[in-house]
Order: C-alpha cells, then structure tokens, then sequence
C-alpha cells in the first residue's frame, strides 16, 4: 500500500513494502529519485536491515548456531505497518515474526520515519530491542537518484561534492563482493570532489570512511541537485549497476560494512555492528534536500 507525505516544497510516496520510497518529487513536478527500471536496478530507495550488504555464504553464525540470510538484509522485502502521523510524517514499523526469527533470532521493532520540512525529507532509523538478550545488527539506506535531473544535462556532468576538505579511504571489495581487509586512500578533486562517470563502478560499489558527512549531487552552481546528511553514519557506499551506462547514482549511507571475504561472521563478535541492550532503543537520523 502506498503512502503520500507533501508539504509546499515537495511530496514523498511510500510503499509499505520494505518501507521504499517511490517517488521524491519537488512541487515544480521534477522527480528526483530512480524509477526503478529493472533494466539497471528494480529497487528506487532500499532500507537495509538487520544487515548492510553481503555475508559470505549467505550465513552468519550466533551463539554456536548457523543462520542464512540474503544480501542487505530481509526488511525490504517484507511488509511494515503504516501510520500516517501527519500530512508532512509517516511511520513504518516492522517487527518480528515466526519469519524473521527463522533467520534473525531477535525480537525487535525496526521504524522508518519519514518527515517533511520545507525542501527536505528527514529519515529517521529506530530500532528497539524487545528481547532480554544483547541484540546486534546493522543498517543503512540505498535511495537511486535519476540522472541527469535537467535537459540539456548528462550523466558525466554531475558530481558528488563533500561541504569540506576532507581525504577519504576506499574499504575495498574483493571478487565475492565481501571486504578484502584492504583500504586506501580515495583522493577528490580539490580535497572535495568526485566527478561522475559510469566506469567508477565497474567493480561496484565505492565505499567510503573518513569523510565529510555532508555531500552534495548536483551539475553545478544552479542546477538541480540534491544534499544528502549523514551525521551518524560511518560509511557510505556509491554505486550504480556494475558495468552499464545505468541513469542514476545511488549515495548509500550505512552503519556497517559487508562480512569479511572468506569469513563466516559471529555476529556478536563483529566489531562494526551496532550492539543493543535489551529494552534499549537506537536511532539514526539522515536526510535528502532538492535542491
């Protein structure tokens, strides 16, 4: 079922399925966000939880016991519960079930919480432990922006510009698609910059640490665009279909990284996930501003 928040800057359309962002549209009638065509991409804005990428063999381990799950994790196929709080606010809950717990054996309320304020659209990540044991997950959003957002603009006429100096490292991908261990240095144009071009992602995603949590997709001065925040995040991937002239760019900001190449992970002794108390909850606060 569809959701629709607007205010006089924009309105946002929202499936309860995965909590999935289907539309980002200004009030001028320009859509933002990826359309979804499965030709590159089928999804538009995924929410990744309780796990950010891929787990080698598809399998994580947790107290002595063996569990399967997919890549990015099993909320974006499954269906949260909606309730409209206002015109401009809109809540997603999903909690645990017989389903999850076959692959996820936690008891949790996973919300996304989408919230207008003028051009911008707020997400808000909040997770609660409902179980009596220490609970251990991850997350992230995967919003595709459509490029170019303007005629007489292409896709290499945009660029990815962080609001400060800043000298980010590339935690990089082995062949599995897991992380090899190895990182290095990412330089930017002027310590600010990378330009777009459909051959950054061949070897698909670029991900990044050490950087300035404000960044900015846009042709330049004037052109419409889009600002993304990411205040609590550690990591961001950039990515777009591996080895195709794909129309957009997805800007992925994440709390966690994908398993170790060649490693089943215990999940409770992977360092990057976030480790939650019993009754405790954890929030995680982003936002995209059209510009």
């Amino acid at each position: 079922m569809l959701y629709t928040i607007k205010n006089e800057s924009l309105s946002v359309t929202i499936d309860t399925l995965g909590a999935q962002m289907q539309t980002i549209t200004s009030a001028d009638g320009v859509e933002y966000l990826w359309y979804g065509d499965p030709k590159y991409w089928g999804s538009r804005a995924t929410n990744l939880f309780p796990y950010v990428g891929r787990m080698t063999n598809g399998t994580y381990i947790y107290r002595g016991k063996t569990y399967q799950m997919g890549p990015h994790g099993f909320a974006r196929n499954m269906e949260f519960t909606a309730q409209q709080e206002s015109n401009a606010c809109v809540t997603f809950t999903l909690t645990d079930d017989e389903t999850t717990r076959a692959c996820y054996p936690f008891q949790f309320a996973f919300s996304v919480i989408y919230e207008l304020s003028g051009p911008q659209v707020k997400i808000t990540y909040r997770v609660e432990n409902k179980g009596t044991d220490v609970m251990y997950f991850g997350l992230g959003g995967h919003p595709g922006f459509r490029l170019p957002l303007e005629e007489g603009k292409c896709f290499e006429d945009y660029s990815i510009t962080f609001a400060q100096p800043c000298h980010p490292s590339r935690a990089l991908l082995a062949p599995s698609y897991m992380m090899s261990g190895v990182e290095t240095l990412f330089p930017l144009e002027n310590d600010t910059t990378l330009p777009l071009r459909h051959d950054l992602f061949d070897d698909d995603a670029i991900i990044l640490r050490h950087f300035d949590k404000t960044m900015t997709l846009s042709a330049g001065e004037g052109s419409r665009g889009v600002k993304v925040h990411i205040p609590q995040m550690p990591c961001v991937g950039l990515w777009h279909a591996v080895k195709t002239d794909a129309p957009f760019v997805c800007i992925e900001p994440w709390v966690s990284l994908p398993s170790r190449d060649g490693v089943v992970e215990d999940i409770s002794q992977q360092s990057d996930l976030v480790a939650l108390a019993a009754g405790k909850t954890y929030e995680n606060e982003w936002s995209i501003t059209l510009l």
